[in-house]
């Protein structure tokens, strides 16, 4: 039950963070500068449509936990929960995507653990002041599960051409 709470608490980072995958491109929140080291900001792939479709997805996760989920016996959520995360997993995947372009990695190359983890990290900062977090065993199946989680959703979206690579 626990293993099941941990990933229900964590649903809206989870959706916020995979939305630019589907509905992302167009502007590059950094519009193409670079950083006081002559290298992109973020690169390319982090989107004002990607960031704020996140951002909305999550919300609604959110406000689903809130008010349906009650309804079918599921622990109530919060709307503003859902944002929060939402927002912290969006600017953990920047931060990530930050480090990355000063380690010379290219958009879309690998940094295992990272990739993996830096959005879930940022999702629960941003929502420990306002709600207490899962139980050091919740966050460490959050933690733990999260790698394997976002590798096979990343390689079902290159199966589905979403994604031209698996990670």
């Amino acid at each position: 039950m626990e293993i099941l709470y941990a990933l229900y608490y964590i649903l809206p980072a989870y959706c916020a963070n995979a939305s630019p995958v589907v509905f992302g491109g167009g502007k590059p929140i950094d519009f193409g500068r670079r950083f006081f080291d002559n290298k992109p900001i973020f690169g390319p792939h982090k989107t004002y449509r990607g960031f704020i479709s996140g951002v909305l997805t999550g919300t609604v996760v959110g406000w689903v936990q809130e008010n349906l989920a009650p309804l079918v016996g599921l622990p109530q959520g919060s709307t503003l929960l859902g944002f929060l995360m939402s927002l912290g997993a969006l600017v953990g995947d920047l931060f990530g995507s930050f480090l990355k372009r000063r380690l010379d990695l290219k958009p879309g190359a690998a940094l295992p653990i990272v990739d993996q983890l830096d959005f879930v990290l940022f999702a629960l900062l941003f929502v420990s002041p306002l709600r207490s977090l899962p139980s050091p065993i919740g966050i460490a199946t959050i933690i733990v599960l999260t790698i394997p989680i976002h590798l096979l959703t990343n390689f079902i979206a290159c199966l589905l051409r979403l994604k031209d690579i698996p990670w």
